[in-house]
């Protein structure tokens, strides 16, 4: 049962246990084990790779069990601090229309205020929210974090993508994340299933377009892992419903990215080779939390048939397409447990789109990188080096190219 340590004294002895045995136990037989390369995950990794993905896990298992193990940022107040350069973003509930009203109406829920953070690039001398220079390009990111868990707080570890972005991204001077929220169930309060995060990804959207003042050309949306799936669901509804009457709708990006992307919750990738979490795993009690969560009343069965929560599902009944999408960079690596959904999305927005740069005339749309030895969602790890800073300057490349 996911959670059953969440309460005190349970979760304080829980947890001493798991520090015990880690300690005397667990970090012994990891070390010995992961002498040999044979027994690595990947015969590349070094030893301190495997281990530290032992540990990722370890902290993911224990979360499974007791909750987050740091305190989560609430989307009801902004978060105070050096650098938080926090906004307000008002509710955007003129732009629901069409099946976003639909499945709203299901799930009983609005658009609401929410927080908002801006990262500046080192220093720069832009104003926390402050009209954009002539041609400036601006990063919508979007966090992961299985949409029950983690922030848009520029000191949560997911954050570390929009300050790589600023020290990469030449032509990039800010990057602003929406705390979106996040969904829960039984045994905590069951509150914000979809499309309560669709909604708030919007509201930052129309923030950015109607209040700052970005032109959509020069707006790029990313994220990465549940943030990857909420930043497809973003430029779906954009483009679906762009033009729609009575509904001022803001245009579509320019480009989107989608960094280690969850894009399909549905179990159609479980029995493929490299279809399910490998190196990166969340236990199925988490995983079918966060998946039962998010889903809410639509049911888990959603999943399999619902372009906006799983693009890559394998069920024959999906009908999705992509011909509306902008150019599109999709970064995976290869010791991602999700990478075969990952590679299916890749296929269906290259049969729309084609696959190229999307910058010289008759040039495919989508650019697929691939760290060969990188786990999943590993943009977030600082550590995850040549990867990471190799991936940002393949972005700063293709950024350019438009």
């Amino acid at each position: 049962m996911p959670y059953a340590f969440r309460r005190q004294p349970l979760k304080g002895l829980y947890l001493t246990c798991q520090l015990i045995l880690t300690l005397f136990i667990r970090f012994p037989l990891w070390t010995i084990f992961n002498l040999s390369r044979a027994r690595r995950p990947k015969r590349s990794w070094t030893w301190k790779r495997a281990m530290l993905a032992k540990l990722i896990n370890l902290v993911n298992d224990l979360e499974d069990q007791v909750g987050p193990l740091l305190s989560t940022v609430d989307h009801r107040a902004i978060a105070s601090g050096a650098g938080a350069n926090g906004v307000w973003v008002g509710a955007a509930s003129h732009l629901i229309t069409g099946k976003l009203q639909t499945w709203a109406d299901i799930a009983k829920v609005t658009s609401v205020r929410l927080p908002g953070y801006w990262v500046h690039k080192k220093g720069t001398s832009i104003k926390v929210g402050s009209k954009p220079q002539p041609g400036e390009r601006v990063i919508y990111q979007l966090h992961g974090g299985a949409y029950i868990r983690l922030s848009a707080n520029p000191k949560d570890i997911t954050a570390s993508i929009a300050k790589g972005y600023v020290e990469y991204i030449d032509t990039v001077q800010r990057v602003f994340s929406i705390e979106y929220r996040l969904a829960s169930s039984k045994p905590y309060e069951v509150a914000h299933p979809f499309p309560a995060q669709l909604i708030d990804a919007l509201a930052g959207y129309n923030y950015l377009v109607n209040i700052v003042g970005f032109a959509p050309e020069n707006i790029i949306i990313s994220g990465d892992s549940a943030g990857g799936n909420l930043a497809h669901a973003l430029t779906r509804y954009l483009t679906e419903y762009q033009g729609t009457p009575d509904v001022p709708l803001p245009c579509p990006p320019s480009a989107l990215i989608l960094l280690s992307p969850w894009v399909d919750l549905s179990t159609s990738h479980d029995k493929i080779p490299n279809g399910s979490r490998l190196d990166h795993p969340t236990p199925d009690g988490g995983i079918d939390y966060a998946k039962s969560a998010f889903c809410g009343p639509h049911g888990v069965g959603a999943a399999e048939t619902n372009e906006y929560i799983s693009p890559a599902s394998l069920h024959p009944s999906l009908a999705v397409d992509f011909k509306k999408f902008p150019r599109t960079f999709i970064a995976s690596g290869g010791a991602d447990g999700l990478y075969g959904s990952i590679l299916t999305l890749k296929k269906r927005m290259v049969a729309d789109l084609g696959e190229g740069d999307g910058v010289e005339p008759g040039d495919g749309r989508v650019r697929y990188y691939e760290a060969p030895d990188a786990i999943h969602d590993y943009l977030v790890f600082v550590w995850h080096e040549p990867e990471r800073s190799a991936t940002y300057k393949a972005i700063n490349k293709w950024i350019h190219a438009s």
